[in-house]
């Protein structure tokens, strides 16, 4: 991994890189961790279309449709997580998308900064 990348190989959060057409193209430790009974590392190179039952299917591939941002929550093995997809972008060009997985706690505190 180039070293101006190094940050996100132990980030405590499952970060997943697609490319522009839905292949899995980075995962860092968290995330290899996170998809380990899918495959872990195996899932490198293959389709992130692949990996998701409907309805996600259906929802992934608006994404790449719309190229917006995602935002939810969801608790998986009692531990709460906020996902963030969002599109990335290489030259102005679409370059398809980055999931961070953020584990959470139950209540979260909210602060209003205006």
């Amino acid at each position: 991994m180039p070293e101006e990348l190094a940050w996100a190989v132990e980030l405590p959060a499952a970060v997943t890189v697609t490319d522009e057409s839905g292949t899995i193209v980075a995962m860092n430790a968290r995330s290899l961790a996170a998809f380990a009974d899918d495959g872990g590392a195996a899932l490198l190179g293959t389709s992130v279309f692949a990996c998701h039952p409907e309805p996600a299917l259906t929802a992934i591939r608006t994404l790449y449709e719309t190229r917006a941002p995602n935002h939810y929550t969801i608790s998986k093995r009692g531990q709460k997580k906020i996902i963030h997809q969002l599109p990335w972008y290489r030259d102005g060009r679409f370059a398809g998308f980055v999931e961070i997985s953020v584990p959470i706690p139950d209540t979260l505190p909210h602060f209003d900064r205006d």
